[in-house]
């Protein structure tokens, strides 16, 4: 009775000591699936003339931009048709046109943000004439 207590302590010894090695595989298949998301995204925020802010978020690799205003979030897909970056769902249009950015509620046109992208360069580079 002593040894069969005996061999069933020392194969639980040897299920455990199994099993401390089970986590480090799993860390690794943990790894190998978040390098695996190679999304193009891009990230900006914008403010217009009021001080009014809007994120924007783009996943270029999925067609996907996610705009945050006001504490609402608006899921978009980016529309193909439209000149340069616009992406719109059944109620919503973003874009950015020419330095324009711009998102409105289609169904009643009315816009709820609008900014003008700052280009690089501006600012005091100005020169002064008399």
């Amino acid at each position: 009775m002593k040894n069969l207590f005996t061999l069933v302590l020392m194969g639980l010894a040897v299920l455990s000591s199994t099993a401390c090695k089970h986590p480090g595989k799993e860390t690794e298949a943990l790894t190998e699936a978040v390098s695996e998301n190679k999304d193009e995204i891009s990230k900006d925020v914008f403010t217009d003339s009021y001080g009014e802010k809007i994120e924007v978020t783009i996943n270029h690799t999925k067609s996907i931009a996610t705009v945050h205003l006001e504490g609402k979030t608006y899921d978009l897909k980016k529309s193909d048709a439209l000149p340069e970056y616009t992406a719109s769902n059944e109620e919503y249009q973003y874009s950015d046109i020419k330095g324009n950015i711009t998102l409105l509620k289609k169904n009643v046109d009315m816009v709820l943000f609008h900014a003008k992208r700052e280009t690089k360069g501006s600012g005091s580079a100005k020169m002064a004439s008399y």
